[in-house]
């Protein structure tokens, strides 16, 4: 197992900037604002010569007894229960603050070994900076600056000095990564920890709980699985502060980097139109999707009609693929096949499709339906390859096919389709016409001597003139 570093402290000492920098990445949104992350944030260690996990966890607040600020404590101390080494971090500007006192006493109950790192303190003495922090009795301080990156290689080097070295494991990125993505408030977090068994992020009744997109690994029937809890998506005329903003631009990344979408929908709520923003967004990534109604279980059969009517007018071109699930995240109602739909997205997603069967798949499809004429001639459709995945692109050659009807590639979408059962995916499809490859150019103007040449030939002929 790899051993895990759990980052605590109070609000805005810089425990996401020395995520970013200890796993070099930029998982977690960064911000001068206090309370900008709220759940648990994983990442694998990529400095030093030990693999390792780095938790990022909020703002510490021990002394708080309800809403948002208990439910981040509770968070915290759940990674705190994870850890192997927890770096309790101060800030080195602001010097030792009372909420410090009540942070160290409270992880000293906790039995954990404790590392005190002294943030912030780029340009400053170290002995001068960290004399203070000796008063918590947490031993040495460390001190480093995140931003820049000073003394964090000797920071991990210290951490895992009591951990063994071990093969670094080179994985296939095979298993299915699950983007669970809507509006604010529809249940994206509790259908998270739902499947999880356990309560892994902060569900809370209070939109937008939820900021940065958050990667959880976990297997269910022997399958890995990384499930992606993301913020809500409102109209882009309300999104006005700049944290929202950043945490859109997260969700938006968190699709593309998913291979399947689950697009939670409201049913205590109608249908809206940023519902089929969403879903046409997702659409255009080209990612396989399943969709899921959560709250059915609060309605009664006229409203859950009127929902069911309103998906299929308002998401119409979702259903040629996705299959619906209507559920209740928070009893646990409707969940059983859920799992299995996301399993058949992402095997359609990834599906490898031979030239060969495609091919005659093709053919047969002109046999039965051949492509309406364009001008005086109809396109001829040759063969197929496969052109890509997640989502499958199908290439088809042949001659005449820069304007093929869409009408005519929408039959061939849904033919492949029943024929290689591609449930719960988008596919396209791409004509490659092979006619004449210098249609459409117009050709380099002939030098004197070039059109003189070719006057003689077309006036003496070729045998004299070549």
């Amino acid at each position: 197992m790899k051993p895990t570093l759990v980052l605590v402290g109070r609000p805005n000492v810089g425990k996401s900037t020395l995520f970013n920098r200890l796993t070099r990445s930029r998982d977690a949104i960064v911000a001068d604002i206090p309370g900008l992350t709220r759940d648990r944030h994983y990442g694998h260690g990529r400095l030093g010569d030990k693999p390792h996990l780095v938790v990022d966890t909020g703002g510490f607040e021990p002394a708080a007894k309800d809403g948002i600020l208990h439910e981040m404590a509770r968070q915290t101390l759940q990674a705190v229960d994870e850890a192997d080494i927890v770096l309790f971090i101060v800030d080195g500007r602001q010097g030792l603050a009372a909420h410090d006192k009540i942070i160290a006493e409270q992880l000293r109950k906790t039995g954990r070994k404790i590392l005190l790192v002294v943030n912030k303190t780029e340009g400053m003495a170290r002995s001068v900076v960290t004399a203070e922090f000796h008063e918590l009795g947490l031993g040495d301080p460390c001190a480093v600056s995140a931003v820049h990156g000073d003394n964090v290689s000797e920071l991990v080097e210290l951490a895992l000095a009591d951990f063994p070295e071990q093969q670094k494991e080179e994985e296939k990125d095979s298993h299915p990564k699950i983007a669970i993505v809507g509006r604010p408030n529809v249940g994206k977090s509790t259908l998270v920890n739902t499947l999880l068994g356990e309560e892994r992020v902060i569900a809370f009744d209070e939109p937008g709980t939820t900021r940065d997109s958050i990667y959880i690994d976990f297997e269910s029937a022997g399958r890995r699985y990384t499930l992606i809890d993301t913020a809500g998506l409102r109209r882009r005329g309300k999104v006005q502060e700049v944290i929202e903003k950043f945490s859109v631009v997260k969700t938006l990344q968190a699709v593309e980097d998913a291979n399947v979408v689950v697009l939670v929908l409201d049913a205590s709520n109608e249908i809206s139109d940023q519902d089929a923003h969403i879903a046409g967004f997702i659409l255009e990534a080209g990612r396989a999707l399943v969709l899921v109604v959560n709250k059915w279980d609060g309605l009664d059969e006229y409203q859950r009609d009127n929902i069911k009517s309103e998906i299929t007018r308002k998401l119409a071109f979702l259903l040629s693929f996705a299959k619906p699930h209507y559920i209740s995240a928070l009893r646990g109602s409707g969940m059983k096949g859920l799992l299995p739909s996301i399993d058949t997205a992402y095997a359609a997603a990834m599906a490898k499709l031979p030239t060969p069967k495609l091919t005659r798949t093709l053919l047969a499809a002109v046999e039965k339906q051949q492509p309406p004429h364009t001008g005086v001639s109809r396109p001829k459709l040759r063969y197929a390859h496969q052109g890509g995945s997640n989502p499958p692109l199908i290439v088809i050659h042949g001659s005449g096919l820069d304007h093929v009807a869409e009408t005519y590639r929408r039959y061939l979408e849904n033919t492949f389709r029943l024929a290689y059962h591609l449930e719960g995916t988008p596919l396209r499809v791409e004509f490659r016409s092979s006619s004449n490859p210098y249609a459409g150019k117009k050709p380099a103007p002939l030098s004197e001597a070039e059109a003189k040449q070719a006057h003689r030939r077309r006036r003496y002929g070729r045998k004299k003139y070549g």
